[in-house]
C-alpha cells in the first residue's frame, strides 16, 4: 500500500481561527440567517398564536392522527402505517431525524428500513456518513466470495471522529447485526442490501483509497495518483486550513490535479472494471475520487458563505445517491432508503432555509429528480434527553431538551396529549383540513450534534410547512438519548465491544 505523507500546512491558522471546526456549519445548527418568509410562498400566513389548549389544529390532529406504541415495545403499528409509502412506483424512501442523539429516531429508522427490505425490495441504505466509513460497514454485513477484497485488518476502525455517537451507538449496532444476518446466503450483487455513505468529509481517507484501488490494478497509474494527490494531502488533518488559505491572492489550489485524477479514472472505466471483482472495486475507487473533486470545492467554498458550501454539500449527497441507484440497477431493480437529518431530508423549499438564503437539500433534489417516487418522512420530538456536545469537538454529554416553544410544530403536537403517534401529510391521504391548517407557517426544531438550550430559538429554530417538508411524521413525545458506544471524543471504546463493527 503506497501511504500518502501528510507534510505540513504551508501557512498556520491565525489563533482566532484555531479551533474553528473542518466541519463548520453542517452538523451545526444556527437559524438566525433563516428568518425571513417569502412572499412568493403559497402558504398561509401566521396569525398571532392560540394558546394549545384553544387552537383548532389541536382538535383536528386528535382525530387524524394514529397512535402507534412506543417502538422498543412493537413497531408494527409504524411498519403497517408507512407500507403504503413502498408502493411498487416508490424509488427513494428518506427517513429524517429533528436530533443526531435520539435512541427513538434511530429505533423507527432501523425498524421502517427493516420492512422496506423484508416486504418491499429495497436493496440500498445510504446514510449521512462518510463513504470510506460506511464502505467498511457494507463489506463486513455483505455475504464474502472467493473473488471478493479483503478485508483491511489494520485499517482505523470506521466512525472515529467526532462527533462518534452519530454512527458508533447499540442502535445502529442491533440494525447492522440484522443486516447481516440478512444478507446471509444472498447473491452479494443482485440480492443483498448494500450499505453506503453520501457525506465528504473524509478527504484524507478517500485520498488513499484512491491511490491503493490504483495500487491493486494499475501501479503506474497509482504512482502518479500519489504525485498529484501529494499537496492536498497537507491539508488532509485540517482540510478547513485549504479554504482559508486559498482566500491569498496568488494561491495555487489543487483543483487541477483532483480533476485530472477523477478524468483518469473515468477515461478507464472499461478497462478497470474487467480487472477486480466486476466493477465493485472500480465503482468505490470512482466514489471515492469524485468525493475528494468536491470537498475540495467545499473546503474553498465555505469561506464564501453558509449557503454555496452548504449547497455543494447536499448536491454531492444527492450525486452520490444518484450513481449508486444507477450502480445498482444495473443488474437489479433499485430502490434506496436514506438516514439522514431532517434538515437534509425535508424539502428546502418549505423552510426558511430555502426561503431566505436560497439553500437547497438532498430532499428537495430527490424530489425535484424523482418527484412522488421519493417521499420523507421526518421525526420529531418535544422533550426528553439526547446525546450531543456543547462545543465542537467536545466530548458528547446526556442533555434535556426543552420543551417546544410556542408556535411550534413541537407545541402543537405535543398539545395533543398522545405519547406516539404517525400522520400522513400527503395530498390525497391525509384530511383536507387538517393538511390545510398546517400550511400554516410555524417554527420547526432542529438539533444537531451541538445543542445549546441557553439560545435554543436562535440556535435551533427555523420556520417550516410541514406538509410541504415531508410526505409523514413520526411523533415522540418524550425521547432519550442514544445508546453511545464511547463519551469522550475521540475515544476507543472499552466499556462495550471492542470488535465493533467488524466482529469477524
Amino acid at each position: 500500500m503506497r501511504q500518502l505523507s501528510r507534510g505540513p500546512s504551508f501557512l498556520r491558522l491565525p489563533t482566532a481561527y484555531a479551533s474553528l471546526p473542518s466541519r463548520p456549519l453542517s452538523y451545526q445548527t444556527d437559524f438566525t440567517r433563516h428568518q425571513t418568509f417569502s412572499p412568493t410562498m403559497t402558504t398561509k400566513p401566521n396569525p398571532r398564536p392560540l394558546p394549545p389548549e384553544k387552537n383548532p389544529t389541536v382538535e383536528l390532529l386528535r382525530r387524524n392522527l394514529t397512535p402507534v406504541p412506543h417502538v422498543s415495545e412493537s413497531s408494527a403499528a409504524l411498519t403497517d402505517f408507512f407500507s403504503s409509502f413502498a408502493d411498487n412506483d416508490t424509488k427513494i424512501i428518506l427517513i429524517g431525524d429533528s436530533t443526531h442523539g435520539t435512541s427513538e429516531f434511530y429505533h423507527a429508522r432501523a425498524e421502517l428500513t427493516k420492512h422496506f427490505i423484508q416486504h418491499h425490495g429495497f436493496n440500498i441504505v445510504a446514510v449521512e456518513a462518510d463513504w470510506p466509513d460506511a464502505e467498511a460497514i457494507d463489506k463486513h454485513v455483505l455475504p464474502r466470495s472467493p473473488s471478493a477484497p479483503s478485508l483491511p485488518q489494520d485499517s482505523e476502525k470506521p466512525f472515529q471522529r467526532f462527533p462518534t455517537w452519530m454512527w458508533r451507538n447499540l442502535e445502529f449496532q442491533n440494525f447492522t447485526k440484522w443486516l447481516k444476518e440478512w444478507n446471509q446466503g444472498k447473491d452479494s450483487k443482485t440480492e443483498a442490501v448494500g450499505f453506503y455513505g453520501l457525506d465528504l468529509y473524509s478527504l484524507g481517507k478517500s485520498m488513499q483509497a484512491v491511490v491503493d484501488y490504483l495500487d491493486k490494478i494499475d501501479p503506474e497509474m497509482s504512482k502518479v495518483a500519489q504525485k498529484r494527490y501529494e499537496r492536498m494531502m497537507m491539508w488532509a488533518e485540517e482540510p478547513h486550513e485549504y479554504g482559508l488559505e486559498a482566500l491569498a491572492a496568488g494561491f495555487k489550489g489543487c483543483e487541477k490535479d483532483v480533476m485530472r485524477i477523477l478524468n483518469d479514472l473515468l477515461r478507464k472505466r472499461v478497462e478497470y472494471e474487467s480487472k477486480v471483482w466486476n466493477g465493485e472495486e472500480f465503482h468505490s475507487g470512482e466514489q471515492n475520487a469524485r468525493l475528494v473533486k468536491d470537498a475540495e470545492q467545499y473546503y474553498k467554498a465555505m469561506y464564501y458563505g453558509r449557503d454555496e458550501s452548504w449547497n455543494l454539500r447536499d448536491t454531492h449527497m444527492f450525486q452520490t445517491l444518484d450513481r449508486i441507484l444507477k450502480h445498482r440497477s444495473r443488474r437489479t431493480p433499485s430502490k434506496a432508503i436514506v438516514w439522514a437529518h431532517n434538515s437534509h431530508i425535508g424539502d428546502a423549499r418549505a423552510t426558511s432555509m430555502g426561503w431566505s438564503n436560497e439553500e437547497l437539500n438532498i430532499g428537495q433534489l430527490c424530489k425535484e429528480a424523482y418527484g412522488n417516487q421519493a417521499l420523507a418522512i421526518g421525526c420529531l420530538t418535544n422533550t426528553g434527553t439526547v446525546a450531543a456536545a456543547r462545543k465542537w469537538d467536545g466530548d458528547m454529554q446526556v442533555m434535556k431538551i426543552r420543551p417546544g416553544l410556542p408556535n411550534s410544530y413541537e407545541q402543537l403536537m405535543h398539545a395533543t396529549a398522545v405519547e406516539n403517534f404517525v400522520l400522513d401529510l400527503r395530498a390525497g391521504h391525509s384530511d383536507d383540513e387538517l393538511r390545510n391548517a398546517l400550511l400554516e407557517k410555524r417554527l420547526e426544531r432542529f438539533i444537531g450534534v451541538i445543542y445549546a438550550p441557553n439560545t435554543e430559538r436562535q440556535s435551533h429554530y427555523s420556520h417550516a410547512v410541514l406538509p410541504e417538508q415531508f410526505d409523514g411524521v413520526i411523533w415522540f413525545d418524550e425521547t432519550r438519548h442514544v445508546g453511545a458506544l464511547e463519551v469522550h471524543q475521540p475515544h476507543t471504546t472499552v466499556e462495550f465491544d471492542e470488535t465493533w463493527p467488524f466482529g469477524l
